[in-house]
């Protein structure tokens, strides 16, 4: 569940509906100046491996599903936000372990990219594997990494866990490789010309999605001023190829309004539509949380991308 405090309100967002603005971003995503996922490098039916790859993205959270059905609750007896319920490190990990599996048997490339979601996360916090073209934009302020290059940001046992999971996530990949090796109609799928700019692409979006539905994505200076108003930049972004990376600032244009620069996407400007749940704010007494989340209806919240 992403939780946000904004305006004295309480913005609950869940991790599926997030995931699903980052699938959309996916579906358009692709212009004269940006290739279309699928299309990085020759392969067999790379309309195929779009689908495939817009599915990932927009499935990355749906290890998520079974907890928020029920999910555990804060002092106030409201769901709890993601910071707080990724201090169980087990917990995270266990939100991977049901995802990434999935949808394997029919989908192992959209499994495998979610995987690597997955494990640039653990492989960047515990020093396993360092690759400044994989760092997540939750590890950024402005362009700087939160931690330094040479400096794990886990330490003891949770240090330990992370390792272990990273290698746990290896062995994942190299059965899901391997099923996909088996399919002659996924031929060139796993070329790292294809591969790495689709791994890049699933964390991209993440952040730009986290960027309108929660306060998690730092920005550039200074506090957050809330959703969508922060200024900040996505690194390593694939243009043409995964040689041909590039910085896009993204930064806004007015309420709900977003610019990006360059621009990625086949609309412009193109409509964004999340769902949630508003709560006005603040609780002053702790609440039963079904009955209060299933009174508050659904509300759709519209913002609006464009080019600088």
């Amino acid at each position: 569940m992403l939780r946000t405090n904004y305006k004295n309100n309480i913005y609950f967002i869940t991790q599926p509906d997030h995931a699903a603005v980052s699938g959309y971003f996916a579906a358009h995503w692709g212009n004269d100046e940006f290739t279309r996922p699928g299309h990085y490098a020759p392969s067999s039916d790379p309309e195929k491996l779009r689908a495939e790859t817009v599915l990932g993205i927009a499935e990355h959270d749906n290890g998520w599903w079974e907890w928020e059905a029920s999910p555990k609750s804060d002092v106030d007896g409201l769901p709890q936000g993601l910071t707080a319920v990724l201090k169980n490190q087990e917990e995270g990990m266990n939100r991977w372990r049901l995802g990434i599996p999935r949808l394997s048997e029919k989908h192992p490339y959209a499994s495998l990219l979610i995987s690597y979601h997955a494990y640039w996360l653990y492989a960047h916090s515990s020093g396993a594997e360092k690759n400044e073209a994989f760092v997540h934009p939750l590890f950024w302020k402005g362009t700087d990494l939160y931690a330094e290059d040479s400096k794990p940001s886990l330490e003891g046992q949770a240090l330990s866990n992370a390792l272990s999971f990273v290698e746990e996530l290896r062995g994942l990949q190299r059965g899901l490789v391997t099923e996909i090796n088996k399919d002659e109609s996924k031929n060139g799928w796993l070329n790292d010309d294809n591969l790495l700019p689709h791994a890049r692409l699933i964390q991209l979006l993440d952040g730009l999605s986290l960027s309108i539905c929660s306060n998690l994505i730092p920005a550039s200076e200074g506090e957050s001023k809330g959703l969508g108003q922060d200024e900040f930049n996505l690194l390593n972004v694939p243009r043409k190829s995964w040689d041909d990376r590039v910085t896009m600032r993204v930064f806004p244009k007015g309420e709900r309004k977003i610019g990006l620069d360059p621009y990625p996407f086949d609309l412009n400007p193109l409509g964004v539509t999340v769902s949630a749940r508003i709560l006005e704010g603040p609780i002053d007494k702790p609440v039963h949380p079904h009955p209060l989340w299933h009174t508050v209806p659904i509300e759709l919240i519209e913002y609006e991308f464009s080019s600088a």
